[in-house]
C-alpha cells in the first residue's frame, strides 16, 4: 500500500489524531498468527482480566469494546432501570458528544447540570438529585464523571470521595467515564485503584485509544453487583469484538508494563509545557490577546484567541473552537508530541499576536 499522508503532520486538535504507540503494534503483532478462541474467550483476554485485576482489585470483571460512546452507554445501561436517569455535567461527552446515544440506544434520561470546570460536587449533584417515588420524574439512581473532565481538569481523590460518598448515601451508583484516566493518573502521581476502586467509583469506561492504542476501550466492573448484565449487553450493544485478542493484547501492551503511564505523562508534560510557553510572553509582553479560560492539569489547554486568530492559525496547524462565539479553543497534546512540535506552534502563535 502507498502512504496517503506526511508522517511529519502535527496537529492539536485531538488525542486522538495520534497514530498507535509502537509498542502497541508490536503487541498486535505478537497476538496474530494460528487460532484462538473468539469473543473472549482466548488467552488474551483472560491474562488482560488478572491484570486489570492487578490494579484495580481482585473482585473485578472486564469487559473490552471497540470504542468510548459504546463503553460509556453499555455501562449506565447495566447499572440503570429502564425509568433511571444518570446525572452528569453539561460539559460530559455523553451529553455533548455522543449523538443521543444514550437516550436512542438505552432509554436513558440524562440530568445536566452546569459546571464552570466540568467537574461535579455533591451540591451540584443535588440540583438534580430529587424526586424519588415521584412517578412524574426520571428517577435519579446514577452519577456519571469524567476524569479528567471534557475541560482537562482533574478531580483529586478527596473530591471523588466526596462524590461517591454523597451518592451512595442517596441511594445511586456512580460511574466514570476514564476516556483519559492514564492522564488522570499521571497528574495526580497515583496508580490507578487510588482514585476509582479505593475513592468507590462503581464502574469505570476504560480509554484505551487516546492513550496509544489503535482501537479499543474497557468496562471493568469494579462493584460488578452495581452493573449486572454486562455480558449481554455488551452483545446487545453490538460492542463484543469477535477477534476480541487484539483489543486485549493492546491493553497489555498498556498495563502489563508502564507504558500507560509513560505515554500519559509525556503527554501532559508537553501541554504544560505549551501552557509556560505562552505565559512566559505574555509576562514579557511580546504577545498580547491571549487568555486562557481554564487550569492547565492534564494533557488539554484551553485559551481565548481575538476574533479571526483561531482561522489564522488553523492554516499551519489544525485544532477545533470549544467556544467560537467565545474565542475559546482547546489544545490537546498526545503520547507523540514532541518539544519541537510545542515550540513551532508557539512560534505561529507568537508571530500572530506580536504586540
Amino acid at each position: 500500500m502507498t502512504q496517503l499522508h506526511d508522517p511529519e503532520l502535527r496537529g492539536f486538535a485531538s488525542d486522538n489524531y495520534a497514530g498507535a504507540h509502537p509498542e502497541v503494534l508490536a503487541a498486535i503483532t505478537e497476538a496474530n498468527g494460528g487460532h484462538q478462541i473468539a469473543y473472549g474467550g482466548d488467552v488474551y483476554t483472560e491474562r488482560l482480566e488478572a491484570v486489570i485485576r492487578q490494579h484495580f482489585g481482585e473482585q473485578v470483571e472486564v469487559f473490552p469494546v471497540f470504542n468510548g460512546t459504546g463503553a460509556n452507554v453499555t455501562a449506565l445501561t447495566a447499572m440503570l432501570p429502564r425509568w433511571g436517569a444518570v446525572i452528569s455535567s453539561k460539559t460530559a461527552h455523553i451529553n455533548t458528544d455522543e449523538n443521543g446515544a444514550p437516550e436512542r440506544v438505552s432509554g436513558l434520561k440524562l440530568l445536566t447540570v452546569e459546571t464552570p470546570d466540568g467537574k461535579l460536587t455533591p451540591d451540584l449533584i443535588d440540583r438534580e438529585a430529587w424526586g424519588w417515588g415521584d412517578e412524574h420524574r426520571a428517577q435519579p439512581l446514577a452519577v456519571s464523571i469524567t476524569q479528567t473532565t471534557e475541560l482537562g481538569t482533574l478531580y483529586s481523590v478527596e473530591e471523588l470521595k466526596a462524590i461517591t460518598d454523597h451518592a451512595h448515601s442517596k441511594g445511586m451508583t456512580v460511574h466514570m467515564d476514564g476516556a483519559r484516566i492514564a492522564n488522570a493518573a499521571a497528574a495526580l502521581g497515583t496508580g490507578l485503584r487510588e482514585f476509582t476502586t479505593d475513592a468507590g467509583i462503581d464502574t469505570l469506561s476504560f480509554g484505551g485509544t487516546k492513550n496509544g492504542m489503535l482501537y479499543g476501550e474497557a468496562i471493568v466492573a469494579i462493584n460488578p453487583e452495581t452493573a449486572p448484565g454486562l455480558l449481554y449487553l455488551r452483545k446487545l450493544n453490538m460492542q463484543l469484538a469477535s477477534k476480541m485478542r487484539f483489543v486485549s493484547a493492546q491493553f497489555l501492551a498498556l498495563l502489563e508494563g508502564d507504558l500507560w503511564l509513560r505515554s500519559a505523562s509525556h503527554a501532559n508534560a508537553m501541554a504544560a509545557h505549551l501552557r509556560r510557553s505562552l505565559d512566559d510572553r505574555i509576562a514579557d509582553g511580546s504577545i498580547s490577546g491571549l487568555s486562557f479560560s481554564q487550569e492547565t492539569q492534564s494533557n488539554a489547554v484551553f485559551a481565548v484567541l481575538p476574533p479571526g486568530v483561531a482561522d489564522r492559525l488553523r492554516k499551519a496547524f489544525r485544532f477545533y473552537d470549544w467556544d467560537a462565539a467565545a474565542g475559546e479553543v482547546r489544545w490537546m497534546c498526545s503520547f507523540d508530541t514532541t518539544e519541537a512540535d510545542i515550540d513551532a506552534f508557539v512560534a505561529v502563535i507568537a508571530k500572530e499576536l506580536a504586540a
